[in-house]
């Protein structure tokens, strides 16, 4: 009965707990033997921080992703330095990123491999087909570099040494370049001395002497040139309306001497430029009130040209032509205002080139 009571007491308020063993424990039991084992330590409560797994190294698919989209951007990149414009939209460039996004793709599902593959995804981003693609497209575009998209027939007609639709031998004929440039320097030569000594002015050089290959009409670039003379120009400027005519007319005496045709003028009465226009381009259809006169000649069929401009700041109402002058001034030095003259001349074949032009010509027996 003691028994009993103590028992009750001992399991009092353990409703749902399992029950107590019998007095005496169970039949058969064992006491464990040895040294007793620590307990698990309980989360939260151990004193002592807990060690991380150790990070798993990125597995081979990352890599391959890693260096595969390396390499293609290589590719790209090579590619484009060599001119290959063509060869960036072509089927084998194509299949070939289409394969390293594939690879890219795959590698992102993997967990070990994700970071590789995430910078392989990025470098793919910047250097892809249409990226590398359009820089070599406006590379081409600039240069007229278009020689992996054209025949040979192309490129041959692209390599002709003279100009569509014009006859060789015109230039074979005409001055050459080094006899434009003798020509040129004696005709400012003579200018220069004949105004000098009737009104007394100066000059100074404007510019540089321009060479610059002519367009063949193929595509390509011609062995004929297109040159641009030094130009001269007082350094005092030209105000009055009637010094203006006179200056005019000694300049067309010296033109004449030197086998040009007369000066023809584009902004006068006569010149047949409506009226709108040359108040356009020479401020006024009256030329007591234009702040630019321009005069030319030539020596048809020879090549040259020669252009005589006067420029009045006087005539500008607007202050327009002013600035316009201020900033060719900065660009080149020249006087903003004054007489102006200056020699161009097209087509011109130097004497250098003569035999290696006169040799290639045979290729293009039906040009």
């Amino acid at each position: 009965m003691d028994h009993e009571k103590q028992r009750a007491r001992y399991v009092a308020g353990t409703e749902g707990a399992p029950p107590v063993p019998p007095p005496g424990g169970y039949r058969n039991a064992r006491r464990p033997s040895g040294p007793l084992l620590p307990s698990p330590a309980v989360p939260g409560l151990s004193a002592t921080a807990t060690v991380e797994p150790s990070k798993k190294p990125a597995n081979i698919l990352g890599w391959i992703a890693l260096v595969t989209g390396i390499l293609f951007a290589l590719i790209l990149l090579i590619t484009l330095a060599a001119g290959g414009t063509d060869a960036l939209y072509g089927v084998t460039m194509l299949t070939l990123q289409l394969v390293v996004v594939a690879v890219i793709i795959g590698a992102l599902f993997s967990a070990r491999a994700r970071t590789f593959a995430a910078i392989a995804l990025a470098v793919t981003v910047v250097f892809n087909v249409a990226t590398v693609g359009g820089i070599g497209a406006v590379r081409t575009s600039a240069t007229g570099s278009y020689d992996g998209m054209k025949s040979d027939e192309q490129k041959h007609e692209e390599a002709y040494p003279g100009i569509k639709e014009q006859n060789p031998q015109d230039a074979l004929s005409q001055q050459s370049l080094e006899e434009v440039r003798t020509a040129a320097d004696a005709l400012f030569a003579d200018v220069r001395e004949r105004i000098t000594d009737e009104f007394g002015y100066q000059w100074v050089q404007v510019g540089d002497e321009d060479l610059r290959p002519e367009r063949n009409g193929y595509g390509g670039e011609s062995m004929l040139i297109e040159y641009t003379s030094v130009g001269w120009a007082t350094t005092e400027p030209i105000h009055d309306y009637g010094v203006k005519l006179q200056v005019m007319d000694l300049i067309d005496d010296v033109v004449i001497e030197h086998g040009l045709s007369y000066l023809y003028s584009f902004n006068d009465e006569y010149s047949g430029i409506e009226p709108t226009m040359k108040e356009k381009l020479y401020g006024s259809a009256d030329p007591r009130l234009q702040h630019t006169w321009e005069y030319y000649a030539e020596n048809y069929p020879e090549p040259m040209r020669f252009y005589a401009n006067v420029f009045d700041l006087a005539n500008d109402s607007t202050g327009d032509f002013r600035v316009a002058r201020e900033a060719q001034n900065a660009r080149t030095g020249e006087p903003l205002e004054g007489l102006q003259m200056v020699v161009i001349a097209s087509g011109l074949l130097s004497d250098a080139d003569r035999a290696e032009f006169e040799e290639r010509l045979k290729e293009y027996p039906g040009f």
